[in-house]
């Protein structure tokens, strides 16, 4: 075994604590840049301390209590970095939102989670009522002004208050709640405490992992609302004192140009991403003085000729991972160095201190090389689901975390994911719940059943696809599929929304009324 040891011990370290210790190790150093401002903003280290200390200090005037919830709904941004790591050191902490959002689903995690703060942008505030929200009471803007809100300003002037001192220890005390839909189901709240999230870091950055260090500039265009940017992106960054270079989202002409800017040396990416830049390198628009080293593919399957073509393009090695929200989120990564442990047809081997077996169905460990079920545990593994206790007993086992992914491991120690039991679907990385969508297609009148499913794509690695049957006296047609879409795209956000509608008599369902999702599937060939 290569990975045994961590980059230092996780016990009793809260995660605002290690980045600070960041800023007074290095105050003069470039922590952030943040390229959605023009110019775009630098803070040294000792900047980004400042704000975020000042930040909590408004947190806490603003009436934050221990362990309540601060929502973040924000696009990448310096806000969106430093809000974060205030409301932990206030002693609350976050439930990050994404941007896509609509008003069904902001409403939907605001009052689930019971944030009682709100940090957002007029841009996004003025298409949705936050009226009713009981817990809610102070909404912040950033940029952009909307009435009934303060502006972030308010935070961040001085204020003589202290941030309070922790009264339960790091392995309880939550420091993120980001929502995933786990292996089923609709959004449910992960609880991952700062043992959790530093411990997954310190696993990230321990010996013959990932060749992260303080000397990288990395470039994060994926979402900070999603546990891989949050991770892999902004805490793993700042906590090993490199640079974080934060773009907005995903745009490949500007991707090119900050590549060579900032001296990118590495950037986390998903396949369609890998895809859009090798499309540019044979278009000739990759740069030729670039400092890119290496990138690493998450959140969704990569095709083992993808991994291969991006390299001859560019010159660049790819390391694929795996993970999921409810472990911080890396359990998996591959190898940079040495170069004939580089093997991105795998999601590598196991982090330090990650225990994995792989079990058929009876929940015995299968032989070398055959499938099965992988299930794990570890110190990066999450307290459970919030408020859902139930669904938490589902996953998490005497320890274990059933994942629901269909794996294989060879004699090295090297897993591959073949197959995966649970339901979701992956489009361009980001999870869609079949049930959610269903939820809302049901709501319409012209509808009496329905089932979601995920077709096979090449750019996307996997579209929504709805199978409808409609109510007596409906018509399938053309217009009856694009009301349809368009009655799931005015409530859920954009990925989420079925690319195709497929209209049937019925749908093939279990003798206990469960969705047979793989005849479903079958009428794709």
């Amino acid at each position: 075994m290569l990975r045994t040891r961590l980059f230092a011990d996780p016990q009793n370290v809260l995660l605002h604590d290690a980045v600070l210790e960041t800023c007074r190790r290095l105050p003069d150093k470039i922590a952030l840049v943040d390229t959605s401002t023009d110019p775009g903003r630098h803070f040294t280290y000792a900047e980004y301390g400042d704000v975020v200390e000042r930040m909590a200090r408004g947190f806490v005037a603003a009436g934050l209590k221990p362990g309540q919830v601060v929502g973040i709904w924000l696009p990448n941004s310096w806000e969106f970095a430093v809000a974060y790591h205030a409301a932990t050191l206030a002693g609350g902490f976050a439930t990050p939102l994404n941007p896509a959002y609509r008003e069904r689903e902001v409403r939907y995690q605001l009052e689930n989670s019971g944030a009682t703060l709100l940090v957002s942008d007029g841009s996004l505030l003025k298409d949705v009522s936050l009226q009713g929200l009981a817990d809610l009471r102070r909404v912040y803007f950033t940029r952009n002004a909307h009435g009934g809100a303060a502006h972030i300003s308010e935070l961040l002037r001085p204020h003589a208050v202290s941030p309070p001192h922790p009264d339960q220890p790091t392995n309880e005390a939550l420091a993120a709640l980001p929502y995933s839909s786990g292996t089923t189901g609709l959004p449910k709240g992960v609880m991952l405490s700062h043992f959790n999230l530093v411990a997954n870091v310190y696993q990230i950055l321990g010996p013959n992992t990932s060749s992260l260090n303080g000397a990288d500039t990395v470039l994060c265009f994926l979402p900070l609302y999603h546990i891989y940017g949050l991770t892999v992106g902004l805490n793993t960054m700042l906590m090993s004192g490199g640079t974080l270079v934060l773009m907005p989202r995903f745009n490949i002409q500007d991707m090119m140009r900050v590549l060579v800017e900032e001296r990118i040396t590495m950037a986390p990416m998903v396949p369609p991403a890998i895809n859009a830049v090798c499309h540019a390198a044979e278009q000739g628009l990759f740069p030729r003085e670039h400092c890119l080293k290496w990138i690493k593919s998450g959140a969704a399957p990569l095709a083992p000729e993808l991994a291969r073509r991006f390299t001859a393009l560019t010159g660049v090695i790819v390391n694929q991972g795996y993970g999921m929200t409810e472990a911080s989120p890396v359990t998996h990564v591959g190898y940079v160095h040495p170069p004939e442990l580089n093997r991105p047809w795998t999601i590598g081997q196991p982090l330090a201190q990650t225990e994995c077996r792989i079990v058929d169905e009876n929940e015995n460990d299968v032989a070398l090389g055959m499938r099965g079920e992988l299930v794990m545990r570890g110190p990066q593994f999450m307290r459970g689901y919030w408020k859902e206790p139930q669904a938490t007993a589902a996953v998490l086992r005497d320890g274990w975390y059933w994942s629901g992914d269909i794996a294989t491991r060879d004699a090295e120690d090297f897993y591959c994911i073949v197959d995966r039991r649970k339901e979701m679907i992956k489009y361009k990385g980001f999870p869609v719940a079949p049930a959610e969508v269903e939820a809302v297609l049901l709501e319409h009148p012209a509808v009496r059943d329905c089932g979601v499913v995920a077709r096979p794509d090449t750019d996307a690695g996997e579209i929504p696809c709805a199978f409808v049957v409609l109510r007596e006296g409906q018509t399938a047609s053309a217009k009856m599929q694009s009301d349809l879409m368009g009655w799931v795209s005015q409530r859920l956000t954009g990925y989420k929304q079925p690319r195709e509608v497929h209209f049937v008599d019925a749908l093939p369902r279990t003798p206990s009324g469960k969705i047979l999702r793989r005849e479903l599937r079958k009428s794709f060939g």
